[in-house]
């Protein structure tokens, strides 16, 4: 008869599951000999149960498919958290096994106990304690739909002695995504018809909820001639071909994307949870459609909110709007893109000679060098920022990132999970050296997986975004400096083709080789510090506080700082 573990094993293989990410344990020992033994499914072997957790949701989140992850107990499973928590906010599906302690010592204090169903209830759409192998596998199957279909995380918790126990019920349910199509009423749609064709100049936000709506939506913004703004995560689903993209908004976004919102008098949100307040126009009619009801009005007050999907509600709209002739709202929202554009790429540029290397020159190499179907993924701070700016999406790109749970160090660990589960892709992660440093040791993981993640480290010797943050907020920076090695002798001693550059005459070659090198690589790249990622918008309260920290620089005898500053930067603010 077989055990609860290896009808788990079967389970996944039944659901077309074929690797699990994760480090064995003793507690672990009864499903991974289940892995064993079946054979079919692989062990994606991490050195950090918190990589296996962020692997898997670049699996999920690139697939759309369900990842699995696995960790033992005590420590292990505590360690898949933050990855867990990326995935759960990104909403792609993902389940976790959790190993536990013998059931009868649980409640005593016992080594290595915690209690993982209250850890990981807020990082979950599902969690359940399995006691009794009676429970399975039923729980497991609820699990799985949780996972699937409420996109989440879903995490079954398991004791080893549970999962080595005979199961009475071996089946192995088949757990299909259902895929309604759902939009508006009629009366829904008809209101916001009246309240569009009533509108002189309408601007589209666009988020992650438009994913598999591109055509849909290039359609509803050529009828209003509306331009189209995007959210981070929107980015590579409505960016490409694309005669309506005005750009980014938000902190990280640029000066068009944010005119465009200010300048409507009608915005339509379109799949999006974007959370900056002060970007929202204030002045303007605010209609929001999103297939969670419970999203509408949570970032900002509407005058009409809608449930459905994107398409489907695009598709259902478009016959009752009147084609908006007046383009002078459009042209003048893309006249204004071009040139913030032109303003963007002239940052783009060589320093001179031996100068530290411009960011923004090393993002529009690998926007120009990078596969047409390349997955990028890229560090939170100043790499997304960079990758946000100048990685342009074409249908088959992909740009994964921690964009909403805002994790350090999440580049190289999703460019784990997306080059297992796409063997035949081009993998690149943009990685802060921050970053890199903090989870160095998943560089083996490439190696010993045989994974050929390209991965690129902005090595700026700082905590980057954070030092501007602090500018931002009229502090001197403090505890951001980062005494780094060469991380390009690392990854050679690890078995990784490397290469550092410092110049920006050697960059294009090196970006070339590194791309195209038939294996792991990594490209160590010596960049600007004081490096400016301007926000859209500067507000008083921003100038105020870089005028609070000259002085306070100035009087802590840094002023050099000021001077190092001002000439790296010369050339955007002037």
């Amino acid at each position: 008869m077989a055990n609860v573990a290896e009808n788990i094993v079967k389970t996944l293989h039944a659901n077309g599951i074929d690797r699990v990410y994760g480090i064995p344990g003793d507690s672990l020992n009864g499903f991974t000999d289940a892995l064993r033994k079946d054979g079919r499914i692989r062990w994606v072997h991490v050195r950090h149960e918190e990589s296996a957790a962020f692997a898997a949701a670049a699996d999920a989140g690139t697939t759309g498919e369900l990842a699995v992850v696995a960790g033992s107990c005590g420590p292990g499973n505590l360690h898949l958290i933050n990855g867990l928590y990326d995935a759960q906010r990104s909403r792609v599906p993902v389940l976790a096994i959790a190993a536990h302690i013998p059931t009868t010592e649980i409640g005593t204090g016992y080594f290595q106990e915690t209690h993982p169903q209250e850890l990981f209830r807020e990082c979950s759409v599902y969690v359940e304690y399995v006691a009794d192998p009676k429970q399975m596998p039923r729980l497991m199957e609820i699990a799985m739909r949780a996972a699937i279909e409420q996109r989440g995380v879903a995490v079954l918790v398991i004791p080893g002695d549970v999962a080595l126990a005979e199961i009475e019920d071996d089946r192995a349910v088949v757990v299909r995504r259902a895929r309604p199509v759902v939009a508006p009423s009629g009366a829904e749609l008809e209101q916001a018809a009246t309240l569009l064709n009533a509108a002189k100049r309408v601007t589209i936000l666009a988020g992650a909820g438009v994913e598999g709506a591109h055509d849909e939506v290039i359609a509803l913004a050529d009828r209003l001639g509306a331009p189209i703004v995007h959210a981070l995560r929107g980015k590579e689903f409505i960016e490409y071909d694309n005669p309506f993209d005005v750009g980014m908004t938000g902190l990280l976004g640029f000066a068009s994307g944010y005119r465009a919102m200010e300048a409507a008098d009608t915005l339509l949100v379109l799949g999006s949870d974007f959370p900056y307040e002060q970007f929202y126009p204030d002045h303007a009619t605010t209609i929001q459609v999103d297939i969670r009801g419970s999203q509408l009005g949570k970032r900002h007050p509407l005058d009409l909110g809608l449930v459905g999907d994107v398409g489907a509600t695009a598709e259902a709209l478009l016959p009752r709007l009147a084609r908006k002739d007046d383009r002078t709202h459009l042209d003048d929202a893309t006249a204004h893109y071009r040139k913030t554009r032109k303003k963007l790429d002239e940052l783009a540029v060589p320093a001179k000679g031996d100068r530290p290397i411009h960011p923004q020159y090393l993002a529009r190499l690998l926007d120009e060098q990078a596969a047409d179907d390349a997955i990028f993924t890229a560090d939170v701070g100043s790499p997304t920022v960079w990758a946000a700016r100048y990685l342009t999406m074409t249908e088959h790109r992909r740009l994964i990132g921690s964009f909403t749970h805002g994790s350090m160090a999440n580049a190289l660990l999703h460019g784990i999970g997306a080059q297992v589960a796409h063997p035949q892709r081009q993998v690149v992660a943009l990685a802060g050296d921050g970053g890199l440093s903090m989870m160095l040791g998943e560089l083996l993981t490439l190696t010993q997986n045989r994974l050929p993640v390209k991965t690129i480290v902005v090595n700026n010797s700082s905590l980057n975004f954070v030092e501007l943050e602090m500018k931002a907020a009229g502090f001197v920076t403090y505890g951001t400096g980062l005494d780094n090695p060469s991380f390009a002798a690392i990854a050679e001693a690890m078995g990784i083709f490397a290469r550092r550059v410092e110049r920006s005459d050697e960059l294009p070659d090196a970006v070339r080789e590194v791309l195209a090198h038939d294996g792991p690589a990594l490209l160590d790249v010596v960049t600007e510090r004081q490096e400016l990622s301007m926000p859209p918008a500067i507000e008083a309260a921003q100038v105020k506080g870089f005028a609070l920290y000259a002085i306070r620089t100035v009087m802590s005898g840094r002023g050099d700082e000021l001077l190092d500053l001002a000439r790296a930067n010369w050339r955007q603010l002037f």
